[in-house]
């Protein structure tokens, strides 16, 4: 069934990439998405599925029957929502709505889940069992993959799925065509890190008579730098990035407040939890030392993308077995960056895959995700959805 499948993908090719250069076009952000879940439900249409779609987000459900009501149910997941980037790229199907960008692939990701649906369905008499196709929106920082759980998508099919499979393709880094996974953590934790150092501002000129925060929102970025270095085994890292701080109004005036913000990434529930308590600590202290008072949050965002090692082992051999040993690379670290399928890999046992669809000579130049001038090969998009249904089919069989 293999090369089948690769043929009958391929030879929907032109489909699959057209669909996927109409989605670039028009990209929308976060949970609503009218014309991206209008435009699915189309290349969907007249296939054999159960479809609903949410009720408090722009989210598509389709499940498709197999020949065996009490057989095992696979999950496989595409993302649809955009990034708020201008795009930079000058394609002639480049974005027409302002603001917005396909930068991170998501157009790829759900052209190939419909391709998938397509292979799967024309083979719907043979398939033990069922499968559930999720077509998510706000995967870029809206939880959308959590508020589709909460609606049911994991017992779609009326009972819990037996697996998840999801892609995500990346314009860097991997050559094109070829496919990157790894058992256990696959892709980082995110948290949100919110500080406000509170003082008592006054002339500059005359620091002793006030409580100056600004110092010691300083001391405080630095002191964070060297907690995780010193307090986390380097084979589980922490990073913690502070993107934002703001404070005072003129030069010669010392502010009654500062505030930063940081992102705190992680690879395992232990470091998770334990950054958060010396973060506490570090933070209190500094402050204690200069006389201010701190105000933190902190807000839990995805946790690791942990890949069951069973699964990520049949995603490795399945892809050799099919693409060739040359187009399988096994990914030794994970990678940086976070994704909400953690969510469903928290609940269902499964894996998530890259896939390289950078063209560029040197991949490892070329701009990445999430990069305005991020270009990706949709020539890849067959592949993609021909690896999600054979995963789908095989894992079914086992």
């Amino acid at each position: 069934m293999s090369s089948d499948l690769r043929t009958d993908a391929q030879a929907m090719g032109e489909q699959l990439r057209a669909l996927r250069r109409e989605l670039h076009r028009i990209p929308e952000i976060g949970l609503d998405l009218p014309r991206t879940q209008e435009t699915v439900l189309a290349a969907l249409d007249g296939l054999p599925l159960e479809v609903s779609t949410g009720e408090s987000l722009s989210s598509i459900t389709a499940v498709l029957r197999g020949n065996r009501p009490d057989g095992p149910v696979v999950l496989l997941r595409g993302d649809m929502d955009a990034l708020p980037i201008v795009e930079q790229t000058g394609l002639p199907y480049a974005s027409q709505h302002e603001g917005a960008m396909h930068a991170c692939g998501h157009d790829l990701h759900t052209a190939g889940l419909v391709g998938a649906a397509r292979l799967l369905a024309a083979r719907r008499d043979e398939l033990p069992g069922d499968i559930v196709f999720m077509f998510q929106p706000g995967e870029e920082g809206a939880h959308g993959a959590e508020k589709m759980i909460e609606e049911g998508i994991l017992t779609a099919a009326g009972r819990k799925a037996d697996a998840a499979y999801g892609l995500h393709v990346l314009s860097y880094r991997l050559p094109s065509g070829r496919f990157g996974c790894r058992p256990g953590p696959l892709m980082s934790a995110s948290d949100g890190l919110f500080v406000d150092v509170v003082g008592r501002g006054g002339h500059g000129a005359k620091p002793y008579l006030t409580r100056d925060p600004m110092p010691a929102a300083c001391e405080m970025v630095l002191a964070l730098q060297t907690m995780v270095t010193r307090r986390f085994n380097i084979f589980d890292p922490v990073l913690i990035t502070v993107g934002l701080i703001r404070g005072g109004t003129k030069r010669n005036i010392i502010p009654d407040s500062v505030r930063f913000e940081a992102t705190i990434r992680s690879y395992s529930p232990e470091s998770r939890t334990l950054v958060r308590r010396l973060c506490e600590e570090v933070l209190t202290g500094v402050a204690t030392a200069h006389g201010v008072r701190v105000e933190i949050e902190h807000e839990a965002e995805y946790p690791v993308t942990v890949n069951d090692a069973t699964e990520a082992q049949f995603v490795a051999d399945t892809v050799r077995e099919v693409f060739g040993e040359e187009n399988y690379r096994h990914e030794v670290t994970p990678e940086s960056p976070s994704e909400d399928f953690s969510f469903v890999l928290d609940n269902i046992p499964g894996a998530f895959v890259f896939l390289g669809a950078s063209d560029a000579q040197d991949p490892d130049t070329a701009p990445s995700n999430h990069s305005p001038l991020a270009l990706f090969d949709d020539s890849v998009v067959p592949d993609g959805a021909a690896l999600l249904a054979e995963l789908a089919i095989r894992r079914l069989a086992r």
